[in-house]
């Protein structure tokens, strides 16, 4: 059950931050201000349902994890730590700032900054949960061969 709980959340918040990446670019390149102000403010409000799924599958991988001393258990708790860092310093303050800002229509050398940070950060969580999800997939292979 954990396990399902865990994929769940990891594939969730996956999914959650590349559609935030995704849209935030795709409205960058060709949307009006409107547009880029409908995604920054969707992308907050996506908060309340992304960082539960976030902390879900870190609770639970961290449960999972714990005892086994393989190094790719090792490698993903690693990544966590990035990617729960990215999320904390960069990417909720940077959704709350460029909320803000694209609603106040300040769309500055600020606005553009930010949003080339979280841009960034983002990638690099994307990234990073794609390692950990094929990495979690290759664990869960291993753990069925050694059940038998």
């Amino acid at each position: 059950m954990i396990q399902k709980l865990h994929a769940a959340a990891g594939a969730l918040a996956l999914l959650m931050i590349a559609g935030f990446w995704g849209a935030t670019a795709l409205t960058e390149l060709v949307g009006d201000a409107h547009r880029i102000t409908t995604v920054k403010t969707g992308i907050l409000y996506g908060m309340v349902v992304m960082i539960p799924a976030m902390a879900t599958a870190g609770i639970t991988g961290a449960g999972l994890g714990r005892g086994m001393r393989l190094p790719a258990v090792a490698v993903k708790l690693n990544r966590m730590k990035v990617i729960a860092g990215n999320g904390i310093l960069i990417l909720l303050p940077s959704a709350v700032f460029l909320a803000l800002r694209a609603q106040a229509g300040q769309f500055d050398s600020g606005f553009v900054i930010v949003q080339t940070l979280e841009l960034l950060a983002g990638a690099v969580n994307i990234t990073l949960l794609g390692l950990n999800m094929r990495d979690g997939l290759r664990l869960a292979a291993r753990r069925r061969r050694v059940r038998g």
